[in-house]
């Protein structure tokens, strides 16, 4: 991996945390993610299951990961499967984790070849009534393919039809939403080389030059750095492109009088951050373009002021659009008849602002979390609103991810990323 060591206490954390949820006498497994094929003898880039990782910091494909805090055999109440490495791999390959360095990373002590997997396993079904699956129940997933997890379900539930089942997504819900100052930190860092990667194309852009470079410049700063690369697919939408809520084609002149939308962000230990950001392109905003700006701008910092212990995500959404309205009365592009008339089911300011202000991150871009619970400290949001004109060719969002404290306003983790609109002319202009 190219990010550096995590400290295993967070896994060891997580691991415990979720044990002292799980019902007496329950075994849960947790699978990585299949290796993709992309045709002949290629494969896609891996990228490990969130939740396995979680509980465990194996960084691998072909693992697989057991709890049972209940075993007879105190050895077996935490066990982490790997598979064997040797001298051939490790040249065709690369290094794969031995069992030394497994214990390392997960603070696990019982680490077994995958080869013994089934034999284990079975001994282990045995001693156990209940056992949790690791289904996908994330409120926006859809999936289309079957998983390694779905056909470890299918062959499970074949193979030991008395038992009873339960499912880890609830508990892990719960737990993923609430972060570790440990995951805070390397978050942190994902948003630092967002930072770094920003400035430099801050100083490249230019009329003329192509999305697509834009994008390149972000993913070389973000290599460069020890990221994983992009988070998600980025977002480089020059004028009218930013009237697309998810522009990913990347392909056209960036000219000038135009601005452009950037949505990117770095991921860094499996960590996302997500930003977005509108500048000019030759390095000076219209003034049409500076008034819609600073309403956005507005619009964001009013938000954050909400992100609080107690606030809920409904109500919050309500405000917002309030404030929005707000701005957009302001613009002239509603009138009071628009809010008077509108359909309280898509109010008026949903025609230029059509999406939601905020939404969970962590391991996931769009991360676990419950929406219909209060918001607590540890949870870590996104903060997002926008305006987008078709009619005047141009689009603006404004985005930045934010820690909810215990007390007090949140800690906004992209603080030094400029967005004051004369801090990024200066920037642009220097």
């Amino acid at each position: 991996m190219k990010y550096h060591p995590i400290n295993p206490n967070l896994f060891i954390k997580n691991r415990k945390s979720f044990m002292a949820q799980m019902q007496p006498s329950s075994l849960a497994v947790f699978n990585s993610n299949d290796v993709f094929t992309t045709g002949a003898d290629s494969t896609l880039p891996f990228s490990q299951n969130r939740d396995l990782f979680y509980l465990s910091g194996a960084d691998q494909e072909h693992t697989i990961l057991l709890l049972f805090p209940e075993c007879p055999d105190p050895a077996h109440r935490e066990v982490l499967f790997v598979t064997e490495t040797n001298a051939h791999i490790a040249v065709w390959e690369g290094e794969k984790l031995t069992k030394e360095k497994a214990r390392e990373v997960s603070g696990i002590k019982t680490i077994y070849w995958l080869s013994d997997f089934d034999k284990k396993f079975f001994e282990m079904m045995t001693q156990c009534d209940s056992i949790y699956f690791n289904t996908n129940e994330h409120y926006r997933q859809a999936v289309e393919i079957e998983t390694r997890e779905d056909r470890f379900i299918k062959k499970t539930k074949t193979q030991f039809p008395a038992h009873n089942y339960a499912k880890s997504a609830p508990i892990l819900q719960r737990l993923r939403a609430v972060k570790d100052q440990i995951e805070i930190d390397l978050m942190q860092i994902a948003c630092d080389i967002t930072n770094v990667a920003f400035r430099r194309v801050l100083n490249f852009i230019e009329p003329g030059v192509m999305e697509y470079e834009v994008e390149a410049e972000f993913l070389h700063e973000f290599i460069r750095r020890r990221s994983d690369g992009f988070a998600y697919t980025p977002i480089i939408a020059s004028g009218t492109n930013a009237n697309v809520l998810h522009y990913i084609e990347n392909n056209q002149e960036c000219k000038s009088g135009e601005l452009m939308l950037i949505d990117a962000g770095a991921q860094y230990a499996n960590y996302s951050s997500d930003m977005s950001r509108t500048i000019p392109i030759n390095g000076r905003f219209t003034e049409r373009q500076k008034q819609v700006y600073n309403a956005v701008l507005k619009v964001k910092n009013e938000a954050s002021k909400m992100l609080v212990p107690g606030t809920l995500w409904k109500e919050y959404h309500v405000e917002v659009g309030n404030i929005m309205t707000r701005e957009l009365l302001e613009l002239g592009l509603l009138d009071k008849a628009d809010v008077q008339q509108e359909d309280p089911n898509w109010p008026a300011y949903k025609k230029y602002f059509m999406h939601g202000t905020s939404h969970h991150i962590g391991l996931d871009t769009h991360d676990y979390g419950i929406l219909w619970e209060p918001m607590q400290a540890g949870n870590v949001f996104t903060v997002e609103p926008g305006i987008y004109i078709p009619e005047e060719g141009f689009g603006v969002r404004l985005e930045d991810d934010l820690v909810i404290n215990n007390s007090g306003a949140p800690f906004n983790l992209m603080r030094d990323i400029p967005i004051e609109a004369e801090e990024i002319e200066e920037i642009m202009n220097s």
